[in-house]
């Protein structure tokens, strides 16, 4: 019986964006197991999100969280974006699915909106961890070498970008988003007066402190890495059916009992980032009544302060292009306002 000859090397590592060079091997592929471990926040183990307070945040809505690493990266922003609520992708129920794709452009904009941003990757990967989180990672302009699937590869090789550079594009962003609803957690850098001689002693501080740090990128971030099971666990639990998550997040949602204690309220006393105030649901996660009718509800817009606030001109826009009443302050889609 022959060996079967290990496969070959793939021709992407010969692309200029991939970040490695030399002698290449793949790696021996190990068998598949019967059942998967649970990700943390499944089976016995505790949900990172989840214990996580506001203040660990740079952002911060009623359903929705946006917060950084730890501490500067090779990329000039890498950024999360996590729902309140303990569910995953497929588990969100329309109302939060329609938000998902609001939050993601909201936030793309407002990174690429940083000097020296000319891509932002989006990525999902999810294994890791059960609660749902959104990567959002900027590739810097001129740079055609990390254009491509390896852009999280890179922010682990690269150096760091500066503190101060990080405070500030950090707090660039968190204003961004509070421009319509939530509250910023963020704060630019001060500046703190110094002789040179001081300032030449602290860089220097700063450098060695830097360099013997661990290095914490997206690939090696907590969230990403998928664990063993443990000898005190009990076993692998088997994940809940989704359509079952789904269905008990609906009902949550309908009674209060996912939402935060502490809502986020804007200037004008309406909830500050959402798409909406709660509505009821059906089992399947249905808006009812008039919240499951736009169109009953167009007569009452005028009036509607969480329409006609600063961000809005009288052309019935908002700053960033969105029509007016749509977003996430109003329940409405841009796609279900343009129809």
């Amino acid at each position: 019986m022959h060996d079967t000859p290990p496969p070959s090397v793939p021709d992407f590592t010969q692309w200029p964006s991939f970040p490695f060079e030399g002698d290449l091997r793949v790696k021996q592929l190990d068998e598949p197991v019967a059942v998967e471990p649970p990700r943390k926040g499944e089976g016995l183990r505790e949900c990172i999100a989840c214990n996580a307070p506001d203040d660990a945040y740079i952002w911060v809505g009623e359903r929705w969280r946006v917060r950084a690493m730890d501490r500067p990266t090779g990329l000039p922003m890498v950024l999360i974006l996590e729902s309140r609520s303990h569910l995953d992708l497929g588990d969100l129920p329309n109302l939060l699915a329609a938000e998902l794709g609001v939050m993601t452009v909201r936030l793309e904009r407002a990174i690429r909106s940083l000097d020296g941003v000319a891509r932002v990757h989006v990525n999902r990967w999810g294994d890791g961890s059960a609660h749902l989180h959104m990567w959002f990672l900027a590739r810097p302009y001129g740079r055609l070498q990390l254009r491509g699937t390896f852009l999280s590869l890179w922010d682990s090789i690269l150096p760091p970008i500066s503190e101060s550079q990080w405070r500030e594009n950090l707090a660039h962003v968190a204003a961004w988003l509070a421009e319509f609803g939530g509250r910023p957690l963020a704060e630019p850098p001060r500046i703190q007066w110094q002789t040179p001689s001081s300032i030449a002693a602290q860089s220097s501080a700063e450098a060695a402190a830097a360099a013997a740090a661990d290095a914490v990128s997206v690939i090696e971030s907590e969230e990403e890495t998928p664990l063993p099971v443990t000898e005190n666990e009990a076993g692998p639990d088997l994940p809940t059916p989704p359509g079952a998550r789904a269905d008990a997040a609906a009902e949550d949602t309908a009674t209060g009992k996912g939402a935060p204690s502490d809502r986020t309220s804007g200037d004008d006393g309406t909830l500050g980032d959402d798409l909406g105030p709660e509505t009821d649901r059906d089992a399947d996660g249905q808006p009812t009544g008039t919240a499951a009718h736009p169109e009953s509800r167009a007569g009452a817009r005028d009036t509607d302060p969480a329409t006609h606030g600063p961000d809005h001109d009288a052309a019935g826009t908002t700053p960033t292009g969105e029509p007016a009443g749509t977003g996430e302050g109003s329940g409405v889609t841009p796609d279900t306002a343009r129809r």
